[in-house]
């Protein structure tokens, strides 16, 4: 091949490697790779042959101009240099970098306790929100069938807007199974979970229990103890949870046993299944009677049509089964089994399949469309959770950069010697491995010690999974994460040194090599500043809702369920009794609690209603006396009052009612409801008896004649002692209901519990928050301490020229202040964004005020002070002599 026809390389590389090469090197190095470029033509063709001779070229470069140097032909390099090193060298190596990283970690113990103390706590704060979050999505993974497990929920348009509906009607399991039977393993209909009288013998308990037709222990996939799952097969028959029959039975077998339900119903034990997890949807049934007892007991077969919503649906699709198209086909089920002619029709309903991989991440709907729920809780705490350990790692970042003049030495010898950059890099990120290993200890030791009060906040019942391969392969995943995390930029950082300039002495840091460090340090602020804020508004948010007015007085409010028939028959010889005793000021009974109440009617018709109304409101049918117990506020009109007869056919509408009924005089005015003709007698404020956060709901109170009270309401006396007062209330319910075990609820504690997820967030929030800013005042305090000795001889000499300790106080610590409020002017805004964001899903919110800025950048600034200024005092008070000597 002619030189003209002979390939070469890219001209624009050659001129690059001549201009970047020292005169008289890029020759030589030029022909050495030209040889070397018609080999590679030889072997892999022109292209490839071309771009490994850019390759080439690229590894002589350096970035900074200094890094020019000779070249030295590796002909007269050492022959001890020019071979791969044998493993038991490679060895010796490592086990040499392992001595020296424990050297350090033992000669300096103050940076080493920060280092690895900061680091297990970032690591700790990870692994129990790790912990945590493995709980909320294994939510209900206990069950085989999870992936198929779906309840059916129904949207209804009302007033304009679609609103998402569990209940079910009792008719809609057999439509579906009619019409698209075929595209489903199981179809269970269930009662709603409640409270029930279990007796046997001399044991009588109450326990949460429901109802549910034969196929769904299969589909929950109840694992059997002793008997059959089976049994609901028979109507007369009761599964039992493995502790619920211990409670009862003790160790004797229970199957075949009689109990009887509510004290009405005997049947007998067929099965006993093991206790649901505690993650479990159904955790708290702890027992299941048949459907068809439910049925025939309360005659519902002929009461309940398609307008009743009080039952639930629960399918598990067949295999290969794509749930959404199922969905889809289900949309019209109810539709096209209600008569044209009924009322349900204007509500449009449409059927869905809510899968239960949903049920407690994406709980919550707007308008017919999930919105999320929980989950939002979920990748907060996350989040909180990386930055937490995000925290430590800079910690971990700063001391070690900070320190690198310390190191500057061993870097260049070691690079004299022949250490490469590569070998330099996994020495100190091997050193940071073992900082973190030393950390993951101590972290794992923390979680076990600090779980059992994380439990308590969190409402949890986590357990760590010892046994399992994935926690430990977790574990060490998670300590080379944070290890590398954490030392990857020292590493970088300190295998950069120059040797030459490190053993002549000339090294030095230089002005802006501090700069990644103060970075770090306000971003570690600025995560704090967000964290302390965002603690403030949720308690803020919680204390704004626990001082809504309510309408109502629900101190000393209790309430006593009727679960049996002998409680109905005996209601009035117990009020007289209870009320002779002088510690019950009043007593009523009502259809639902004043803190949940659950009935809604619609159809309603008044004068002046909008014909394209699709009314459903709230009503709560009560005894007379129920506005003197729960002491409502009348707005207008008068209460009920058993002077009136006619008040059996009255109303009392709430302000809310008023308004979306369109009264401006609503007493006197006739609302045709139940059959009949009601009139307002009377309005009351608005009082919150469903979410605390929503606005108040239309509601109507009337005078029940419907026989459908559950509930006893008390009101005990301002003047009496509240545990006198239950003791004597139990006594005499026991008396008058000797078979009905007694069970009462406060009204302030199911208050309570309707904002007890935000108070524990809000809780385990303010947790991580206070640790966050400990970590970020640890590694503050390690960088003071550095600063304050590496100003040493600066000290001294200050001091030997008059100055005074304010004044060395003043100048130790002004630099971190300002990065501070660098970090409180960054912080501010963004968590004003985010945490105004967050309360938009609030319709009852509070605000921000600025005073809680404010008071969060005082009180970081004053934190900050703190802790640099026991640096900065004790580095100003030592002798400037031995300042002086020291140098």
């Amino acid at each position: 091949m002619s030189s003209e026809q002979k390939p070469q390389p890219p001209r624009w590389v050659q001129r690059l490697l001549q201009y970047r090469l020292p005169t008289g090197l890029s020759e030589e190095v030029q022909g050495d790779l030209d040889e070397l470029f018609d080999l590679w033509v030889d072997e892999m063709g022109i292209q490839k042959a071309r771009w490994k001779y850019i390759g080439q070229v690229l590894g002589f470069l350096r970035p900074l101009p200094e890094r020019k140097q000779s070249y030295i032909p590796r002909d007269v390099l050492p022959p001890s240099l020019l071979t791969t090193p044998s493993p038991i060298t490679q060895i010796s190596m490592f086990r040499n970098y392992f001595k020296i990283a424990f050297r350090n970690l033992t000669r300096n113990k103050g940076y080493s306790f920060i280092n690895i103390g900061g680091l297990a706590i970032g690591m700790a704060v990870a692994m129990l929100i790790g912990l945590w979050i493995y709980d909320e999505v294994s939510f209900d993974r206990y069950h085989k069938n999870y992936d198929r497990i779906a309840q059916v929920v129904q949207n209804q348009t009302i007033d304009g807007r679609v609103q998402t509906w569990l209940g079910q009607a009792m008719q809609l399991g057999p439509a579906i199974e009619s019409s698209y039977g075929n595209y489903f393993k199981h179809i269970v209909r269930t009662s709603w979970p409640g409270d029930h009288i279990l007796k046997a013998g001399d044991k009588t308990l109450v326990k949460s229990g429901m109802y549910m037709e034969p196929g769904g222990p299969e589909m929950l996939s109840l694992v059997k103890i002793r008997g059959s799952m089976d049994g609901l097969k028979d109507p007369y028959s009761i599964l039992l949870s493995e502790t619920v029959a211990q409670a009862i039975f003790g160790d004797s077998d229970p199957i075949g046993r009689l109990i009887k339900i509510d004290n009405k119903m005997d049947v007998k034990v067929t099965g006993v299944y093991k206790d649901l997890p505690v993650n479990s949807t159904f955790a708290n049934i702890t027992f299941i009677a048949p459907w068809d007892l439910l049925i025939s007991s309360e005659n519902l077969k002929d009461k309940v049509g398609w307008g009743n919503s009080w039952f639930q649906t629960f399918v598990q699709v067949s295999d290969k089964v794509d749930m959404n198209q199922v969905s889809e086909k289900i949309k019209y089920v109810k539709r096209d089994n209600i008569k044209v002619d009924r009322d349900d029709l204007r509500f449009k309903p449409e059927m869905f399949l809510h899968p239960m991989s949903q049920w407690h991440l994406y709980s919550e709907f707007e308008n017919g469309v999930s919105v999320g729920g929980k989950i939002r809780f979920v990748w907060l705490f996350g989040i909180i959770g990386a930055f937490v350990l995000l925290l430590a790692c800079i910690n971990f970042m700063n001391l070690s950069t900070a320190r690198s003049e310390k190191r500057a030495k061993e870097v260049g010898v070691r690079k004299v010697v022949g250490s490469e950059r590569g070998q330099l890099i996994s020495q100190f990120l091997g050193e940071s491995l073992l900082v973190a290993f030393f950390a993951l200890v101590i972290a794992i030791l923390l979680v076990v010690l600090t779980l059992p009060l994380f439990n308590e906040i969190a409402d949890k019942k986590i357990s760590i999974l010892w046994v399992s391969p994935w926690f430990w392969l977790s574990c060490i995943i998670f300590c080379l994460f944070t290890g590398l995390i954490a030392g990857s930029y020292p590493a970088l950082y300190l295998s950069s040194f120059h040797p030459v300039k490190v053993l002549k002495g000339t090294f030095r840091v230089g002005r802006f090599a501090s700069t990644p460090r103060k970075v770090l340090v306000v971003l570690q602020f600025t995560v704090s500043v967000f964290l302390i804020v965002g603690t403030l508004v949720v308690f803020r948010q919680i204390q704004f809702v626990k001082d809504r007015p309510l309408g109502y007085d629900r101190n000393g409010l209790l309430t006593i369920p009727m679960k049996t028939q002998e409680s109905h028959d005996h209601y009035n010889a117990f009020l007289n009794d209870l009320m002779n005793t002088r510690m019950v000021s009043s007593m009523a009974q009502s259809e639902s609690a004043i803190t949940n109440a659950w009935v809604t009617n619609g159809g309603f018709q008044w004068k002046g209603k909008d014909p394209g109304l699709q009314d459903e409101i709230v009503t709560v049918g009560v005894t007379h006396h129920f506005g003197k117990t729960v002491d409502w506020k009348i707005k207008s009109g008068r209460d009920f009052s058993e002077a009136f007869s006619t008040d059996s056919s009255g109303f009392i509408l709430n302000e809310a009612a008023v308004k979306y009924m369109g009264f401006k005089q609503p007493l006197g005015e006739v609302v045709k409801a139940f059959g009949g003709q009601y009139t307002v007698i009377g309005v009351v404020k608005d009082m919150v008896t469903q979410s605390i956060y929503d606005p108040v709901r239309p509601t109507i109170f009337y005078i029940d004649t419907f026989k459908r009270l559950s509930l006893i309401d008390i009101k005990i006396s301002p003047q009496a002692n509240t545990s006198q007062a239950i003791d004597k209330i139990k006594t005499l319910f026991l008396k008058h209901n000797p078979a009905t075990p007694f069970d009462y609820r406060f009204a302030d504690e199911e208050f309570a519990a309707k904002y007890k997820e935000e108070e524990r967030i809000g809780k385990l929030a303010s947790v991580f928050a206070s640790l966050a800013i400990f970590i970020s005042c640890l590694g503050l305090f390690g960088l003071a301490s550095f600063v304050a000795e590496q100003r040493t001889k600066e000290i001294g000499i200050r001091k030997v020229l008059g100055a005074t300790v304010i004044s060395l106080w003043q100048l130790l610590s002004r630099e971190f202040v300002w990065l501070v409020l660098i970090a409180f002017i960054i912080a501010t805004p963004l968590a004003w964004y985010f945490l105004n964001s967050w309360l938009q899903d609030y319709q009852y919110r509070t605000n921000i005020p600025g005073w809680i800025f404010a008071a969060t950048g005082l009180g970081l600034l004053l934190i900050t002070l703190l802790t640099v200024s026991f640096q900065a005092v004790k580095a100003a008070l030592i002798n400037p002599v031995k300042s002086l000597r020291n140098e």
